[in-house]
């Protein structure tokens, strides 16, 4: 293009100058028409010679002048294609006063004013990347091919490696309910929603897909997996809740029917259905009891009166205070010892906790006729444990015994008077000490119930 210019510039200085001695030559003829001629001749060769003389003069300086403004012309295509490239701190050299250098000064104010344009979009840019990645719901957005345009640190985390800008969104992901989405978002420019339930192992997602308005798509995940939990969870636990009150309210209807309707029933028998009453009525008792304690273990206002204590003090307060129970079941009481270690704990809290697994064990483990109990010390917390030695526990039932209303022998259960709430209150109450429960156990040799209590710290 300088090149271009140059030539230009050149072309018509030596136009101007032909055309100079042009107009000198008529000039000169004219004039010397009306003079001798023997004069004519040696003017005219004057005049071209003059003419030529001026040529040869001006060429170097029409020269000069075109490289010069060639230069500097080179020096704003140069500027222009750093522009171009994103080099917004490229500025031209002012170094006269002419038409060139107001030109000069609007190029290189422009580019400071788009380099604080960039700047400032960069800005918020990088805002806007921050507060997405600050987001629990996984973000997304795709073009109007379908292709992942960027996404959030999350989305990131759930998709891996798979997620990449550039790659179509259906090789990313390959829910269905989500790629739906966001066709529907694309194609019809509309708001669509759904759930996901296969983008993360045991977790489900409510998807709301919205058309951008530059083309394209942005998809917003929100993990709604606890509240499905908690939501079945609470049917289960209303199911659960009206099956067992439903056994003993008909028993007791049905045989308070039946002394009412028989009035000539003799006073064994009215003993008898009057015993059977009392028994489901104390079922009902029980039941409500636990399903208070349980309420109260699982309140956020549930506190807990910790303060130091020895663990073999624990220990000896639940046999002294539980021995009735094992004695009255037929089964004996073996003491394991227990560290003298401190705990933080709170003493009524753990004698509901050892009452709860000790009456667990007289239930279930009688066939052994013996219970131990005991404790040892870990590195930051003391283990508890009561064993029995029973028929023990399959292994598929041990991860999920600790659940509400959740049984292995659900007919045992029932005859024993169990609630199935017990081990559920213990695993509350540990984990509000911040410690944590498990079972151990092998078929035909009984089952051992662990629980941890953190060690009380070290006074400075």
């Amino acid at each position: 293009m300088t090149r271009k210019v140059f030539t230009k510039l050149l072309g018509l200085f030596v136009l101007l100058l032909v055309f100079h001695t042009a107009v000198m030559e008529i000039v000169f003829r004219q004039f010397m028409h009306s003079s001798s001629g023997a004069t004519l001749p040696r003017l005219g060769r004057e005049a071209i010679l003059s003419g030529l003389i001026a040529l040869v003069v001006a060429l170097p300086v029409a020269a000069w002048a075109a490289i010069r403004i060639m230069n500097r012309l080179e020096h704003v295509v140069t500027f222009a294609r750093r522009i171009a490239d994103g080099d917004l701190s490229a500025r031209l050299d002012q170094t006269s006063h002419d038409e060139l250098s107001a030109m000069e000064a609007a190029l290189n104010q422009t580019a400071e004013r788009l380099g604080q344009s960039f700047a400032e979009i960069e800005s918020r840019r990088q805002e806007l990347a921050a507060m997405l990645d600050s987001m629990q719901e996984a973000v997304v957005a795709v073009t109007a091919e379908g292709q992942v345009a960027w996404s959030n640190a999350v989305m990131q985390r759930m998709a891996g490696t798979q997620i990449r800008v550039g790659r179509p969104l259906a090789h990313s992901v390959r829910d269905p309910d989500l790629l739906a989405c966001v066709k529907v978002a694309l194609e019809q420019g509309a708001v669509r929603s759904g759930r996901a339930s296969t983008l993360a192992p045991g977790r489900t997602f409510d998807v709301s897909a919205a058309p951008l308005p530059a083309g394209g798509a942005l998809a917003v995940l929100h993990d709604v997996t606890r509240i499905e939990i908690a939501e079945r969870s609470r049917r289960d636990f209303i199911a659960n809740v009206s099956h067992e009150l439903r056994t003993p309210l008909t028993s007791i209807q049905g045989y308070v029917e039946t002394l009412m309707e028989d009035s000539g029933s003799s006073p064994e028998t009215t003993r008898e259905f009057l015993s059977i009453i009392q028994k489901s009525a104390r079922r009902m008792n029980r039941l409500t009891e636990d399903l208070l304690a349980l309420a109260g273990v699982e309140s956020p206002d549930y506190k807990l009166a910790r303060q130091p204590i020895r663990a073999s003090a624990l220990v000896e307060d639940a046999t002294e205070s539980l021995g009735g129970i094992i004695a009255d079941s037929g089964m004996d009481l073996e003491p394991a010892g227990a560290p003298d270690a401190l705990v933080l704990a709170d003493p009524d809290a753990l004698n509901q906790v050892f009452g709860n697994l000790i009456e667990n064990a007289t239930k279930y483990g009688s066939a052994g006729k013996r219970i131990r109990l005991g404790a040892h010390l870990l590195e930051h917390h003391v283990e508890f444990f009561v064993q029995d030695f029973g028929p023990g526990i399959p292994s598929e039932h041990l991860g999920r015994i600790f659940e509400r209303f959740y049984r292995v022998d659900k007919a045992r259960s029932r005859e024993s008077g169990g609630t199935g709430l017990g081990l559920a209150i213990v695993k509350h109450i540990v984990q509000a000490h911040g410690g944590s429960v498990r079972a151990e156990s092998d078929l035909g040799a009984g089952s051992t119930f662990f629980f941890t209590l953190p060690l009380a710290p070290i006074p400075a």
